[in-house]
């Protein structure tokens, strides 16, 4: 039995009462409580943990002998695999968002063949690995008990149905409201922002509609859930309804500002082919395990860095970009490469109880190098960030960084400029290169052909701050 190493308990593992996930010299454990004995003993015996993570749809964990975090309350220690990067829900795009959804619903089809059930249907239960949604709580089922609604039902609609709907429907910017709702989007507010003529689905009139209507008319009641009855049939005929209503929503994009950015019309064919050429190169020496590609469009440069073998988190703040880079990455079965919703001006900050149940998105670097291309121009000139608070900023999240420069002459940013006033005396090269010194050494710094713009390579060490 392992004695030694202080123990850190995850800030979000708290809720729940089956366990909870805790740090142990640097690896990851979560400790199963003997009030979820019974639970875990028929999960192992049924083999729903076997077929769920034989199949990639649940992460796998193995038991070890360590000392428990808690002694007093343990039943087990386990160890699940720890993946090398979180998101959330307000981070994924639609599609995303639709597969964590029919995923969570394929599962509990699956735990019910095997007498059990899920609990609870939480989004956050659900993460990206290896480009596919899997399942992360090992404790997130309970036998089923005959007869019984699903207690995770209400949970599953304000967690994926809602949102979704109301991106199908409305707005896909919508989703973003889960960040101000962590516990799931309102049911009640979900049927008042709908379109009048969701009432004429059946699905999104059963599931939201009358569901948010039901939920009103018992608010203030205490309902025993054990005295109301549901038979097999009907409990999968509610997982069916589910599925067919997720899967009738759809969203497609329709163009953004910059999604044809890399269209040779607005950035020179040579141009593009020397960068990708540099940043290959450039990704090749800084050899990182994680790339974090800021302002990403569709991925044309993040699957550079992807193709190296480095884990690459794809980050765009337009909807369209990151959904179309998700497609074509199930499309193309990419297994290296994260696209995720992420307004750079305005990133996922800490949330939850005491800010700590959710991670910001600095909480979760630094990353081994960031590729910040065509990027800069934005946040100094369309947001009004000094230079010195960027390199402040891109210090604070990586060890390496691609990073290129786009002067006032550039196509671009005369089309930035063209409706507004040229206040930024201070955005030149030379500008540039003095606030980044002082937090990066330029190891190289190559002109792009055919443009002026430079792409430049910098790391940490040794800079004179």
């Amino acid at each position: 039995m392992n004695k030694c190493g202080t123990d850190a308990r995850v800030p979000g593992s708290f809720r729940d009462p089956s366990g909870f996930l805790f740090h142990r010299d640097g690896t990851l454990y979560r400790q199963v409580n003997l009030a979820y004995r019974e639970d875990y003993d028929l999960l192992m015996s049924a083999g729903l943990l076997e077929d769920l993570v034989s199949t990639g749809l649940m992460i796998p964990h193995e038991e070890v002998p360590v000392r428990p975090a808690e002694p007093s309350r343990a039943y087990k220690v386990i160890r699940p695999e720890r993946l090398p990067f979180i998101s959330y829900p307000y981070e994924w795009s639609f599609s995303q968002l639709k597969d964590a959804a029919l995923l969570t619903l394929r599962i509990q089809r699956k735990a019910l063949d095997r007498g059990m059930s899920l609990k609870d249907a939480s989004a956050y239960n659900i993460q990206f690995n290896k480009g596919r949604p899997v399942l992360i709580d090992t404790l997130s089922f309970e036998k089923c008990r005959q007869g019984q609604p699903w207690i995770a039902y209400r949970q599953f609609c304000q967690h994926f149905l809602a949102p979704l709907a109301l991106m199908s429907y409305r707005d896909v910017r919508l989703g973003q409201l889960l960040r101000v709702a962590i516990d799931g989007m309102p049911l009640d507010l979900a049927s008042a922002l709908l379109p009048a003529r969701t009432r004429f689905k059946f699905g999104l009139m059963s599931h939201i509609h009358l569901h948010a209507r039901s939920q009103k008319r018992y608010a203030d009641r205490a309902v025993d859930i054990t005295q109301r009855k549901m038979s097999r049939l009907a409990f999968l005929g509610l997982v069916d309804s589910l599925g067919s209503t997720v899967k009738a929503l759809k969203w497609r994009p329709r163009g953004a500002a910059w999604a044809d950015y890399y269209d040779p019309v607005s950035y020179s064919e040579a141009a593009l082919a020397h960068k990708q050429q540099l940043v290959a190169e450039f990704v090749d020496e800084a050899k990182p395990k994680m790339v974090w590609d800021l302002g990403a469009n569709t991925g044309l440069f993040s699957r550079i860095a992807s193709a190296t073998g480095a884990l690459t988190i794809s980050l765009d703040a337009d909807p369209a970009c990151v959904e179309r880079n998700y497609l074509d990455c199930v499309q193309a079965g990419e297994t290296n490469l994260l696209p995720l919703v992420l307004d750079l001006t305005n990133p996922s900050p800490a949330l939850g109880w005491q800010s700590h149940e959710r991670m910001s998105l600095l909480e979760r670097g630094p990353a081994d190098t960031v590729l910040a291309l065509a990027l800069v121009h934005h946040l100094a000139i369309s947001n009004n960030v000094p230079l010195s608070r960027i390199a402040e900023f891109f210090h604070e999240i990586c060890h390496s960084l691609i990073i290129e420069f786009v002067p006032k002459t550039d196509p671009m940013v005369r089309r930035l400029l063209a409706s507004r006033e040229d206040i930024f005396v201070e955005y030149t090269r030379q500008a540039f290169e003095k606030q980044f010194k002082q937090y990066f050494t330029i190891r190289e710094v190559v002109p792009l052909k055919g443009s002026e713009r430079a792409l430049y390579w910098m790391t940490r060490e040794g800079c004179r701050r």
